[in-house]
């Protein structure tokens, strides 16, 4: 048996090392693998100790109670963001829209943001005429801006239909991406005190983009967009509830 175990702990060490080196968008859930193993082998640790000492089993019920609270809370996050991230709201009335960046290889849009730029190609058919803000800077190993290359994919020959594309090229994160945007639709003259405002985003991100834009000042409705491979949409599911731990504590 405790063999088994750490057999079992040597392939999730050398699954996440894997994927952690491999560049293919899945290194969160190599990390992740690591730290599972990792948390093992002091589990494993602490049982052995806990043999020996009173002490031991004293530090072996901490250990266990503390994951056990983490994985509950993390559970209830993860409950919230697949419920946001399933809503419908193509039906309701907006007065802007807001299509945010992902990642960019060279020129070439990730998988991330084609699924965010489908999203809006499909949603912006049904609302011809509210301006769009497309947000999203420039960032390691991209050669233009995201927002340059949401435009360059939605583009199209008709000059009115283009006009209604706003960019917003310097923005480096979510919080950033609704500040700036925000400016840019007053500018452009929306009053943002009182707009509604579609965010098209993917799915797995649609709850903790809504707490941003709350603290922003705007009011948001959601427009999800859907990875194409289930792995990496449970991978970003999983990473997502650790980033909402992060923007509640520190952004």
């Amino acid at each position: 048996m405790k063999k088994t175990k750490y057999l079992w702990i040597t392939i999730l060490f050398l699954l996440g090392l894997g994927l952690i080196t491999i560049p293919n968008g899945m290194r969160f859930t190599g990390f992740l693998l690591l730290w599972t193993a990792a948390l093992w082998v002091v589990w494993l640790a602490l049982t052995r100790w806990a043999k020996r000492s009173k002490t031991g089993r004293w530090c072996r019920r901490i250990y266990s109670g503390g994951l056990a609270a983490v994985l509950a809370v993390l559970c209830a996050f993860e409950t919230a963001i697949v419920f946001r991230g399933e809503a419908d709201n193509s039906a309701i009335p907006v007065d802007a829209v807001i299509v945010l960046g992902a990642g960019v290889n060279g020129e070439t849009p990730s998988a991330a943001l084609w699924s965010r730029i489908r999203a809006a190609e499909d949603y912006l058919k049904k609302h011809p005429d509210v301006p769009v803000v497309l947000s999203g800077g420039q960032g390691p190993g991209e050669e233009i801006t995201e927002a340059e290359a949401m435009r360059r994919a939605l583009w199209t020959g008709s000059e009115t239909e283009n006009a209604r594309y706003l960019l917003e090229e310097r923005s480096t994160s979510t919080a950033e991406n609704f500040r700036f945007s925000k400016e840019i639709l007053e500018e452009y003259g929306l009053d943002t005190d009182t707009a509604v405002i579609a965010v098209v985003t993917n799915d797995f991100h649609c709850f903790r983009t809504h707490l941003i834009a709350q603290r922003a000042g705007l009011r948001t409705i959601d427009v999800p967009a859907e990875l194409p491979w289930w792995w990496l949409t449970a991978n970003y599911y999983v990473r997502e509830a650790f980033a909402l731990v992060k923007t509640l504590l520190f952004d």
